[in-house]
C-alpha cells in the first residue's frame, strides 16, 4: 500500500512539471518571442500606416473583418503579446465606440480566461490547496480573499495600477472558480475598455493631425476620478465587515 501510494504521488508530481505546466509555460515562451518579434509591428505607426487598407477591408468583409479581428485580439491577450492598448484603439477605429467596446471586451475576456485557465491547470490548484493546508498567515491571506472574492477580482480590475496579467494569474493561483472570474474580468474590464474604444473612434481626426493619441488619458483626473470611484465602491463590502467585525 506505501508503495503504490509513493507511485501515485510520483506520477501526480510528473503530470504537474509536464503536462499541467505546457500550456503556461507556451503562453511565456509566446510572450517573450512577441515582444523580441512583434513589438515593432504591433504599434500605433503600423496602424497609421495601414489606417486606409484596414477600412477599405472592413467596409468589403465587415463580418469577416469583425471575427478576425476579436481572433487577433484574443491571441493578442492569451499569449501576453505587445500591443493590446493599441487592438483597443483599433477597435474603436474600425468599428466605433459600441460595437468596438463590446469586441475589445468579449475578446479581452476571453484571452484571459485562456491565460487564467492555463495558470490554473499549471500550478493554481496545487497551491491552492497548499494554501488551505497551511496555517497562519498564509491560511488568513486565502480566507481573506476568498471571504471578499468578489470584491476583490472588481478593484484588480478597475484600478488601472494593477498590470492586466498579474490581474490573470493571482486569481488562478487562490483557487478563484471559472465562472466567477470570467464575469468580473467582463464587467471590471468595461469601463477602461470603453475609454481606450473611444480614443480609438476618434483616430480619424489624430491621423489627419499627423499626432498620436494620448494613451495615457486612463491616468487623467477626469478619467482616473470614477475608476477610483467604482473600485471604493467595489471595497465598500469589505469596509462594512470590517466595520461589524470592530
Amino acid at each position: 500500500m506505501k508503495n503504490s501510494g509513493s507511485s501515485e504521488t510520483q506520477a501526480d508530481t510528473k503530470g504537474f512539471s509536464l503536462k499541467r505546466m505546457l500550456p503556461f509555460a507556451v503562453i511565456i515562451l509566446m510572450a517573450v518571442l512577441g515582444f523580441v518579434f512583434l513589438k515593432d509591428y504591433l504599434s500605433f505607426e503600423q496602424l497609421a500606416e495601414n489606417q486606409e487598407a484596414l477600412k477599405a477591408w472592413r467596409d468589403g468583409n465587415f463580418i469577416l473583418a469583425s471575427l478576425a479581428f476579436v481572433a487577433v485580439y484574443v491571441v493578442i491577450v492569451a499569449f501576453s503579446l505587445p500591443g493590446a492598448a493599441i487592438a483597443s484603439l483599433t477597435g474603436g477605429f474600425l468599428f466605433g465606440v459600441v460595437t468596438g467596446s463590446v469586441y475589445n471586451i468579449v475578446a479581452a475576456t476571453i484571452g484571459a480566461t485562456a491565460i487564467f485557465s492555463a495558470a490554473r491547470m499549471g500550478f493554481g490548484e496545487t497551491l491552492s490547496a497548499k494554501m488551505d493546508s497551511s496555517k497562519g498567515a498564509v491560511k488568513a491571506l486565502k480566507d481573506g480573499l476568498k471571504e471578499d472574492e468578489v470584491s476583490y477580482l472588481l478593484i484588480m480590475r478597475l484600478v488601472p495600477a494593477v498590470p492586466f496579467f498579474v490581474a490573470n494569474l493571482v486569481p488562478a493561483l487562490v483557487g478563484v472558480k471559472l465562472k466567477r472570474f470570467v464575469w468580473t474580468t467582463f464587467v471590471g474590464i468595461i469601463p477602461g475598455g470603453v475609454v481606450y474604444t473611444w480614443v480609438g473612434a476618434g483616430l480619424s481626426e489624430v491621423f489627419a493631425r499627423g499626432e498620436t493619441p494620448n494613451l495615457g488619458i486612463i491616468f487623467e483626473v477626469q478619467v482616473l476620478g470614477p475608476l477610483l470611484g467604482l473600485a471604493a465602491l467595489a471595497m465598500l463590502p469589505i469596509a462594512l465587515k470590517k466595520f461589524k467585525g470592530k
